[in-house]
């Protein structure tokens, strides 16, 4: 098997592994990181080789784009709390700590080395947290908060872990050095997303075509990462801060047909991303095991103290930190969602899974120091990061949802359905407001006016039942299924019609484009 091979094995992997996944309770990361470890197992599997400063630039910007899609900046703006207290103080605390416990037991473990040992086993996946948080059926305010963190927390780190690289590097540190370095980075990458946000958004309107639009937003999160890079700036903040941008300014509400098929393109990209990113944390095996040839037994030894750190200081950290955002929180905060229970609590403690950034970062970390000797304990932090890796996402992610059905913590659906009703009710409203604006200026029949208004009407009821009484909901029922037989009856009419365009297409003297042409027609036609 080659490469790529193996690759299209990861990727079959990806699309396979969702509906098993969802048949045995399990999250598809969990059951990709699996696959990738069986795969590393086969002799006839080679060892991946995929350069290690090509991983974060080539996984994480589409599946940081993919993830912001889902989501909002007054999302952010509203939990800003509990989003720094767990994506920049939490991961702060985490490097510390894992920094300290480290440098005492790995003998000739510098402190720099340490510290980007820490930095990179600090940020939970933002990908895991959100795939597998995301499908267990979670408040929306813990999944929310579980995104903003994992989005965030990698731009601390990865800053961390580079400042801490330096130091190691060079053998020299400067704390004012590494301050302004933070800022600096920030300040760049925002420069940067806002930048390429703005033109981005601009040449969408220059380019019109759905297909040119949506192959635009796979380019922008690619080129914002590499031009922040460039300038020393975080990839990762400005991939946020672009897609934040688009998400924000860039929706063109009578654009139907570049929504529907940019969240079609969008999901295809994150499922196969996903999947191939956590094969090659699974795949990765190969290099443990190497590394670790001749003295498991203390490797393994540093490594479970390392994962009880990171466990433990988790749980240390969010019990406190939830309690004092309850203390801070008041009756004005009615957007900022926060943990209600000590059940939550517990379920964000056990959602903290690593994933790809910490196996990419630990890849990363240079092979010698600028004097020219060996990266000291090179071989010994990447086997640390790979086992704090595996037993979280492993042991944590296959847990996950026994712990969440355990607990009983469920999204709350009532709430859910209110908000979907009060959604519904105003865009029946908008829909009625602008019937009285066209009747102002053009004359409709009576006939006709009534008729506008019983569809404003059904606007509303279609998307939330519950807006209408009892008679006329049910009345509104009748019509549904009434419609929904018209419906049946003329999406035959419309197969039929498109099988016989179809057969045309093979036909002699056939234009290919026109048919194609006319067969679009249909599917639009369908669609409707």
């Amino acid at each position: 098997m080659d490469q790529l091979a193996l690759l299209f094995a990861l990727l079959l992997g990806a699309v396979v592994s969702v509906p098993v996944g969802e048949r045995l309770g399990l999250p598809a990361p969990v059951l990709m990181t699996v696959l990738g470890i069986v795969l590393a197992l086969l002799e006839f599997v080679p060892n991946v080789d995929v350069p290690p400063d090509l991983i974060l630039p080539l996984l994480l910007p589409p599946l940081l784009y993919a993830a912001v899609r889902r989501t909002s900046w007054r999302q952010f703006a509203a939990n800003v709390r509990p989003i720094l207290l767990l994506a920049v103080a939490l991961v702060f605390v985490t490097t510390l700590c894992v920094a300290v416990v480290a440098h005492a037991i790995v003998p000739g473990l510098p402190l720099a080395a340490a510290v980007a040992l820490g930095a990179l086993v600090a940020p939970p996946d933002p990908v895991a947290a959100t795939a597998v948080a995301g499908k267990l059926g979670l408040p929306r305010r813990l999944v929310s908060i579980l995104e903003g963190e994992g989005l965030f927390n990698d731009v601390t780190a990865i800053v961390l872990y580079h400042v801490a690289i330096a130091a190691a590097v060079s053998g020299t540190f400067s704390p004012w050095r590494a301050g302004l370095d933070l800022v600096l980075s920030a300040v760049v990458a925002v420069a940067v997303g806002l930048a390429l946000g703005w033109g981005a958004n601009k040449l969408m309107g220059l380019l019109g075509d759905p297909t040119l639009q949506i192959a635009l937003t796979l380019l922008v999160p690619f080129a914002s990462y590499v031009l922040a890079e460039e300038l020393h700036g975080s990839g990762v903040l400005a991939v946020l801060t672009t897609a934040l941008f688009l998400v924000e300014y860039a929706t063109d509400a009578d654009d139907v047909m570049t929504r529907l098929a940019g969240h079609t393109f969008w999901d295809i990209v994150d499922t196969l991303v996903t999947g191939v990113a956590f094969g090659l944390v699974g795949l990765e095996l190969h290099n443990a095991v190497r590394t670790a040839a001749g003295h498991w037994g203390e490797l393994l030894v540093w490594a479970a103290a390392v994962v009880g750190v990171v466990v433990l200081v988790r749980l240390a950290w969010l019990l406190p930190a939830t309690w004092l955002t309850k203390r801070l929180h008041t009756a004005r905060d009615v957007g900022e969602e926060i943990p209600v229970s000590w059940r939550e609590t517990v379920v964000m403690w056990w959602s903290g899974m690593r994933g790809v950034a910490s196996v990419a970062l630990a890849l990363a970390i240079p092979l010698e120091t600028g004097a020219g000797d060996p990266f000291p304990a090179r071989s010994e932090i990447v086997f640390i990061a790979f086992g704090v890796v595996m037993a979280t996402l492993l042991v944590q992610g296959l847990t996950l949802p026994w712990l969440v059905n355990r607990l009983g913590v469920r999204g709350d659906a009532g709430r859910e359905k209110e908000l979907e009703r009060q959604l519904a009710v105003r865009a029946a409203k908008a829909a009625k407001r602008r019937l009285r604006e066209i009747e102002e200026v053009e004359d409709l029949p009576e006939e006709l006016s009534e008729q506008m208004l019983r569809r404003s009407f059904d606007i509303g009821v279609r998307i939330s039942p519950e807006v209408a009484e009892d008679e006329r909901r049910e009345a509104y029922r009748q019509r549904a299924l009434r419609l929904r037989r018209v419906r049946r009856i003329e999406g035959e009419m419309l197969s039929a019609a498109r099988h016989e365009v179809l057969a045309a297409r093979s036909e002699a003297g056939a234009d290919p484009e026109v048919v194609d042409r006319v067969l679009r027609h249909l599917d639009v036609r369908s669609l409707r």
